[in-house]
């Protein structure tokens, strides 16, 4: 037979073990914030955009099927961007030290909206070395491509710029905690049914009579001690002395 439960009993499970589901959601909030604080390392980020072109002659005009070439080219600058061919002149002229692959892992490169703009954003732990990397990659860019593909339709839209007070995009504690606060109530709440469901003891008439299968025919209540009266009997004997009382 199926065993249902019933919302008053996830009530009552809720609340015997609601101590231990604070305490998990706290500590899992506690957690994130002190990882998020002063483990992970802030990451800033620049983004430079490009717009590429169809090379055209004084007072030609752009067709649609000028503008559609244009925005497969695209697919194939954004493989270009992050190539060793341009990644490499980036770090002979910034001195960086790091590897190609790991300047690679720091860009992401795309096109809003299907159009002709090229984003290239960067991230960096440094924000200045975050914006040098990205103004330097659309440079380096804007010229090889005319060398790589024989082509002169790639102009610089905007650069990045370095702000004043400059914040970083990672980590976000606030996002982390949410998040932590979340799972810390899945878990306790996941935990305190399971340590419901290993409790095979019997507390009410109700789990007995549906555990044994028979119905209850009554109950004994508990009894306090300081409820229990007890009467002490008086008991008379005699002996060679005379007449001795033994209470009980």
């Amino acid at each position: 037979m199926e065993e249902t439960i019933s919302l008053r009993e996830i009530f009552d499970t809720l609340k015997k073990r609601l101590s231990l589901i604070i305490i998990i959601s706290v500590a899992a909030v506690a957690i994130a914030g002190l990882i998020s604080y002063y483990l992970l390392t802030p990451m800033y980020q620049a983004s430079t955009q490009i717009l590429v072109n169809q090379s055209k002659e004084e007072g030609q005009a752009l067709t649609q099927g000028d503008l559609r070439t244009n925005i497969e080219l695209i697919n194939t600058y954004n493989v270009i961007i992050t190539s060793p061919r341009i990644l490499e002149p980036v770090k002979e002229e910034l001195q960086l030290t790091r590897s190609v692959g790991a300047i690679r892992n720091q860009i992401r490169v795309g096109s809003q909206n299907n159009s002709q703009v090229v984003y290239i954003q960067v991230e960096d732990s440094d924000p200045a070395m975050a914006v040098q990397i990205a103004n330097t990659v659309a440079t380096v860019f804007q010229r090889d491509i005319v060398e790589i593909m024989n082509v002169d339709n790639v102009s610089i839209l905007s650069a990045a710029e370095l702000s004043d007070n400059p914040s970083p995009v990672s980590p976000n504690p606030t996002l982390n905690m949410a998040i932590a606060l979340v799972v810390g109530l899945m878990a306790g709440v996941g935990l305190a049914f399971l340590l419901e469901f290993l409790d095979r003891t019997l507390k009410t008439e109700e789990q007995l009579e549906k555990t044994l299968g028979i119905p209850v025919l009554g109950t004994i209540s508990s009894i306090s001690d300081k409820n229990v009266e007890v009467k002490k009997l008086t008991f008379t004997r005699r002996n060679r002395t005379g007449r001795e009382n033994i209470e009980a």
